[in-house]
């Protein structure tokens, strides 16, 4: 301020820029004649901007932006692609009333666009991203502004009269627009003034007039905006007539709109570049750029040209929607987006390694790396912790789930609950969007601990979309969703968080719900390829090292390898070297037999302790010959006594995966590699992943490698340096030729000891249960 007691503003102003000479000052002053005299006799070099206080305190919101602007300029315009607004204004008094108003059409054009992002972070950016304002006082600041930046100018607004040379010139205005005109024909051009036979000369140029006496400015200065700068909805026009043919309020519906438009619309928003300017205005700047410079010579006809728009907007909103977690939004399914949540709370720690997969594939642009493979994850909504902390507050779950130990009873206090509503809606319209079966899993936040292995303590359930039943289908949704919430506290959950040293109460719960990769084969549903890969081999076999990692295929759903299953073990540096199949004999022995596939029958789910409830075994044998199952098996001769790749008749089919590991029909041994070296180093820890392929896919398509999972490998560091020969074998309680590897566990107090001669491996889970009858008393006592 000017008059602030005896300080003279301008003598402490250059003291200030003495001091420190990159700080900004402004002069912010009521206006009057005797103001206006004294600033021409004052020596302004030192101000940067001078303003007229008008009672309006939105004046100091549009000083500290237009300082912003100026400074961010170079780093935001010329590095990022924002877009600029140049206003030329000598008038104090009118640029202090046009900032404020021009600002506040920007920030709510801001605010609109952001609904573009799908995460906080993606609309701050869109935020920042929004254009800044230029700020020309003079013909020769404006025309050094112009030429600087007219690439990222979306629109000029200038008075008529102002110095040119140093000197006034009334048609200052006309002078700017034939220089703008020139460089760019379809720029947008808003002449004011206060004289309104000015409007007359703005007429005959074709550009807008505003009178800066009006007393509907703001108004007027608002709508020339919308309409001209791109700030509106996008309005496909009749070119012979103007009149709106179609209107898009955001990029998804600009891109389904581009290939309903006539020809002659489509050629004309082209050549007036609105596609661009619009896109600019919305601070979608890749497409933008894109779009910018071509032209209808530059394609064989309009039909190449709609489609060229209508593919860089698909590819665009592919690109924005990896790896990030967007809130899920019940009311406009982005059908590009692979990953949402509904809920604020955490998302837990499988959900975590799943969107950070998402994040590795876009950071190393892995998704189309390998030719006729897509590398993606499943479409994947999370249902945050903060849903379950309500779901068990509202129906106060912990008393029984606590005090419990029937693990049915439990389940059945959870499946009679009822989750809240706002989730149901969403539930409804995530199963309306998806096409296959869903599967339901724990994302704890215990769960892929680098400290502590949680995998495979919390039940995983599946279950069928039935066909134009969406409410059976959200019945069994919920049912399955309740139940992994319930798994929490059964019997082997407790246990193991006491094992552990947890606290079972403590324990967050979300759930990942994810398409199930596969096809469906009559009434039932799997996927051709199946694994889990680790990036460390603790027993490799020479030429293998520990750092290529080792690989566990199976037919069918993966649960046959999580459950031990006798799945197909290679190294995916050496996939043609695999023991099973170093002989007919051995492959006879010593492959799958079995598959597990999803039972899409609505009578085979039922909310169950056990998630395998809907889960089929069906033998190998009873596969049929598809050209999917000729990919992954063999036949045995047994006449010559040999293997051969692919389905013969009289021989006995066997899964080898040998049309993709000695083929290499499908490059996974390479993908496998890669990944697994390039998450290990991003995770800094060995790793485990688990993946399925679908191969039924439509004719040219790619095939889809579906990254399921990622969990750190917990390793003991314990190193021993020691000569066995060295211990005397009289002093040994437990001694072995064939002991595998070595480590430390504190606190065994007791060890459960089964019988060689006794042991039967076709009774595993008979034994299981005597041991933990044996253990649960050693635990009590």
């Amino acid at each position: 301020m000017l008059t602030v007691e005896d300080i003279n503003a301008f003598k402490l102003a250059r003291r200030v820029k003495d001091i420190y000479p990159n700080k900004p000052i402004v002069v912010l002053t009521p206006f009057s004649r005797e103001v206006s005299m004294w600033l021409e006799r004052e020596d302004l070099s030192v101000i940067d901007y001078v303003f007229c206080w008008l009672g309006n305190a939105d004046i100091l919101l549009a000083i500290i932006k237009l300082i912003e602007d100026k400074m961010n300029l170079r780093s935001d315009v010329e590095q990022s692609g924002v877009q600029a607004i140049l206003l030329v204004e000598d008038s104090i008094r009118y640029y202090s009333s046009y900032l404020p108003h021009i600002y506040k059409i920007i920030f709510q054009q801001s605010k609109r666009s952001v609904t573009e992002g799908l995460n906080e972070h993606q609309r701050m950016l869109l935020m920042r991203g929004r254009p800044k304002i230029l700020l020309a006082t003079n013909y020769t600041q404006a025309i050094e502004l112009f030429d600087k930046y007219k690439d990222n100018l979306i629109g000029v607004i200038s008075d008529m009269s102002f110095k040119v040379d140093g000197s006034k010139d009334a048609k200052a205005g006309v002078k700017l627009y034939n220089k703008v005109h020139k460089d760019d024909v379809h720029m947008p051009f808003l002449l004011q003034s206060s004289d309104s036979e000015n409007e007359n000369i703005a007429k005959k140029m074709g550009i807008g007039f505003i009178n800066k006496y009006s007393k509907t400015l703001s108004i007027e200065l608002r709508n020339y905006i919308i309409k001209y700068l791109a700030f509106g909805d996008f309005i496909f026009k009749n070119p012979a007539t103007g009149e709106e043919i179609y209107r898009a309020t955001d990029l998804k519906s600009l891109q389904e709109k581009v290939l309903k438009i006539p020809n002659e619309t489509l050629e004309y928003h082209i050549k007036h570049n609105d596609f661009s300017k619009w896109l600019n205005a919305r601070a979608l700047f890749p497409i933008a750029r894109m779009l910018k410079y071509i032209t209808y010579s530059d394609f064989l006809n309009i039909d190449e040209v709609r489609t060229f728009i209508y593919d860089l907007i698909d590819t665009y909103r592919q690109y924005r929607g990896r790896g990030v977690i967007a809130k899920f939004d019940g009311k406009n399914i982005d059908e590009y987006l692979n990953f949402s949540r509904i809920g604020d709370g955490s998302v837990g720690g499988k959900a975590r390694g799943l969107a950070y997969i998402d994040l590795i594939l876009k950071k190393y642009e892995l998704f189309d790396k390998w030719e006729g493979v897509k590398v993606t994850i499943p479409r994947t909504v999370v249902l945050s912790s903060d849903v379950f902390d309500e779901f068990m507050e509202t129906h106060n779950l912990y008393s029984i789930a606590l005090k419990s130990e029937n693990d049915q009873e439990i389940l059945n206090a959870f499946v009679e609950a009822r989750l809240p509503s706002m989730v149901l809606q969403d539930l409804y319209t995530f199963i309306a969007a998806i096409k296959g079966p869903i599967a339901v899993r724990s994302s704890s936040k215990l769960e892929d601990s680098h400290y502590q292995p949680f995998a495979g303590i919390y039940s995983t359930y599946m279950v069928p979309k039935i066909e134009n039943d969406t409410q059976l289908t959200l019945k069994f949704l919920t049912e399955a969703i309740k139940s992994v919430y319930a798994s929490v506290f059964f019997k082997s959950s407790k246990a193991y968080m006491t094992a552990t040293s947890n606290v079972i109460d403590e324990e967050k719960m979300g759930i990942i719900l994810q398409e199930v990769c596969g096809q469906q084969y009559k009434n039932l549903y799997y996927p051709v390829i199946s694994g889990v890969a680790r990036s460390i081999n603790f027993y490799p076999i020479a030429p293998e090292k520990s750092e290529d990692g080792i690989v566990s295929l199976a037919f069918g759903l993966g649960k046959y390898i999580v459950e031990g299953g006798q799945s197909l073990r290679f190294s995916p540096k050496y996939p043609k070297k695999i023991l099973q199949l170093s002989s007919p004999e051995m492959a006879l022995k010593n492959t799958q037999k079995y598959f597990y596939a999803l039972d899409l029958t609505p009578e085979s789910f039922k909310p169950s302790c056990d998630d395998g409830v809907n889960i089929a075994n069906i033998p190998i044998k009873e596969v049929e010959n598809g050209s999917s199952f000729k990919l992954v098996a063999s036949t045995y001769d047994y006449q010559n006594q040999v293997l051969r790749d692919g389905i013969y008749e009289g021989g006995k089919k066997l899964v080898t995966f040998a049309h993709v590991l000695q083929h290499n029909v499908i490059p996974l041994s390479n993908i496998l590699s890669e990944l697994l070296e390039i998450c290990q180093k991003e995770m800094g820890n060995p790793i485990e992943i688990e993946f399925a392929v679908d191969v039924d896919v439509p004719k040219d398509e790619p095939v889809i490698f579906n990254f399921l999972q990622i969990r750190p490998i917990v390793e003991n560091k314990e190193m021993v340096n020691l000569n066995l020969n060295d211990i005397p074998l009289e002093k040994t309680i437990i001694y072995s030729k064939s002991a595998l590897g070595n480590g430390i566990i504190q606190k065994i107090y007791d060890v459960v000891y089964v019988k060689p001669n006794t042991f039967n491996a076709a009774k595993n889970h008979k034994i299981a249960e005597v041991i933990e009858k044996i253990n649960n008393e050693f635990v009590k006592n």
